[in-house]
């Protein structure tokens, strides 16, 4: 039963607002005496002319209680429902143990395509930790509109193409060799790039020598795309590395060159439409109506830019996704660039301008240097994860020695709690890695919640037991139990929140105040020394919330180990 929706039919009745408006207002209370559903008057004082608490009055006398509510009661401007506890009990655990990992799946989305476009690194520079954002916040957004029946495209923009390029042929023409990238890979490609650029401050013509391989590879000249290609071959194949620790996938790896053959008919486009001006020798559409600076599609030399790629990436992602929203996940820092590339989509005359969504987000910390690196200022991805394995290791060690797969679970948590770190506050926060903070089996981390999925197990596992085929849900009407089975209620509308807002971190938290609530219920009740019947009904809890818990980790992109 979906309480706030029932509770939403009995109001609609004496009021007039829609079942959606009830629904939208109704609030879960943050003081248990306050009951389980409360209406707030407020908005009805200028429909019924009167103050909200007399309108609360004289609604509660004309609802007529139904059979899953206890009682009705004013308190000041509110309307408070106190649901049935062994009703309630019933409803949310009959649900939760039916569908099993599906439980909180909709249909919502059915239908519908969203792409995502996320992670999108530069091709032969390392995986760096700033690119962890994007890639962790994409993947969790990917299974939470996954889970509300979407369907999804992960697409990773790499960043292939550019001068870039042409000043790494030239590099690994002067100072590199086949042998040492064979070896360093990405490592040997970032040395002599950095070495280029050391060199052209000493040497100008160096740019200029880099620019004619660039032109080159737009040519299709056949050595200079064999030499970007092995670049590209070398880069995904480390990409890929990290990507597998981290359990991220791409449905498709259109980077920028994929875009070169097709940008053309783009500029004509905008050509056609009256959009392109020329400005010092360049091309810009004009955005002084919107406030903005121009958008640049062509520069002096003929060269296209960004926002040309990515105008011709919507046009290639409509036209072959039909996508109902396309979201695209950058640094804060670019808001700019996406509302100027939006707003030309908009001018072509576009309707569909709309549904391009940036979600930015704030930047990533290392707290006081702990985490050290022999790259200078780039920590790697790579090696973070690694480090974070091994603290994690560490703790093991010195906590459960004896514990079966050591290294799994270490993995497990270790990176585990680097992504729900990343997760755990609202995306537009800054983010600082703290082992000590991060790594805590106490606090509101990942490992916490890992270590509660696998007390449930160990409980169900110590025990031997099953889903028990009778339930006397009277049984769970305990303070803590209920706080349990109301978080457990409330986890399918959360990934709606979740992704109404393109805030991972609403299921972060909840996981967390899940957690706690069922730790507060082990350590309040007995589970497997209680009599039968409270013994069945506690076992079915738990089982309940292992349930919940794995499928919420996994939402997130994070594993959830049977034993810690």
């Amino acid at each position: 039963m979906d309480f706030k929706l029932e509770i939403a039919q009995l109001l609609q009745e004496v009021t007039q607002l829609s079942k959606q408006e009830i629904v939208d207002a109704i609030e879960i209370p943050p003081n248990k005496e306050m009951g389980d559903f409360a209406y707030p008057c407020f908005r009805l004082a200028k429909q019924f002319r009167k103050a909200p608490p007399l309108i609360a009055q004289q609604l509660s006398e004309k609802i007529e209680k139904p059979n899953f509510v206890e009682e009705i009661k004013v308190q000041g401007a509110y309307l408070n429902f106190f649901v049935k506890k062994a009703f309630f009990a019933q409803e949310v655990l009959q649900e939760v143990l039916l569908k099993k990992e599906n439980y909180g799946k909709s249909t919502v989305g059915e239908g519908k395509t969203i792409v995502i476009d996320y992670s999108s690194p530069n091709i032969a520079k390392p995986f760096h930790v700033g690119h962890l954002r994007s890639t962790v916040i994409g993947n969790a957004l990917y299974h939470i509109f996954e889970k509300l029946g979407y369907v999804c495209q992960g697409v990773n923009h790499l960043g292939d193409w550019g001068t870039q390029f042409g000043k790494l042929i030239v590099a690994y023409k002067k100072w590199g060799s086949q042998q040492a990238v064979e070896e360093s890979g990405i490592q040997e490609l970032m040395r002599i790039y950095v070495k280029f650029h050391d060199e052209a401050e000493k040497a100008p013509e160096l740019e200029e020598e880099a620019r004619g391989w660039f032109v080159k590879m737009q040519n299709g000249e056949k050595e200079a795309l064999s030499l970007w290609k092995w670049f590209y071959d070398i880069s995904i194949k480390e990409f890929d590395r990290v990507y597998d620790m981290l359990g991220v996938h791409f449905d498709a790896y259109t980077g920028e060159s994929f875009y070169n053959d097709k940008m053309d008919a783009v500029v004509e486009e905008l050509k056609q439409k009256n959009l392109l001006k020329q400005s010092e020798g360049a091309m810009i559409v004009d955005l002084e109506e919107e406030k903005m600076p121009p958008c640049l599609i062509i520069r002096k030399d003929g060269g296209t830019l960004y926002a040309t790629r990515d105008i011709t990436a919507a046009l290639y992602r409509k036209k072959t996704y039909d996508f109902h929203k396309c979201i695209y996940l950058t640094a804060l820092d670019q808001n700019l660039h996406f509302a100027q590339w939006f707003a030309v989509i908009k001018k072509m005359g576009y309707d569909w301008w709309q549904d391009l969504i940036h979600v930015p987000f704030g930047l990533v910390s290392l707290d006081n240097g702990k985490l050290s690196t022999r790259h200078g200022n780039v920590v790697l991805m790579e090696e973070l994860l690694h480090q974070a394995i091994e603290e994690t290791r560490k703790i093991i060690e010195e906590k459960n020695p004896d514990l079966p797969n050591k290294e799994e679970v270490a993995k497990k948590v270790g990176i585990g709690a680097v992504i729900f770190n990343d997760l755990y506050n609202s995306r537009i926060k800054d983010v600082v890695f703290s082992w000590e903070r991060m790594l805590n089996f106490d606090g509101e981390t990942g490992p916490y919640v890992q270590y509660t999925h696998a007390r449930a197990c160990s409980i169900l596992r110590k025990g031997q037991c099953s889903l028990p085929e009778q339930i006397d849900y009277a049984n769970l009407t305990d303070e803590a139990s209920m706080e349990v089975l109301k978080l457990l209620g409330q986890f399918p509308e959360k990934i709606q929140e979740a992704a109404d807002k393109l805030e991972p971190f609403v299921v972060t938290r909840h996981l967390v105040n899940l957690s706690q609530a069922f730790n507060k219920f082990y350590h309040d009740n007995s589970i497997l020394n209680s009599q039968e019947p409270i013994k069945q009904a506690r076992i079915a809890l738990v089982i309940a919330v292992k349930m919940v818990l794995a499928e919420g980790l996994a939402i997130l992109g994070i594993q959830a180990p049977e034993q810690m």
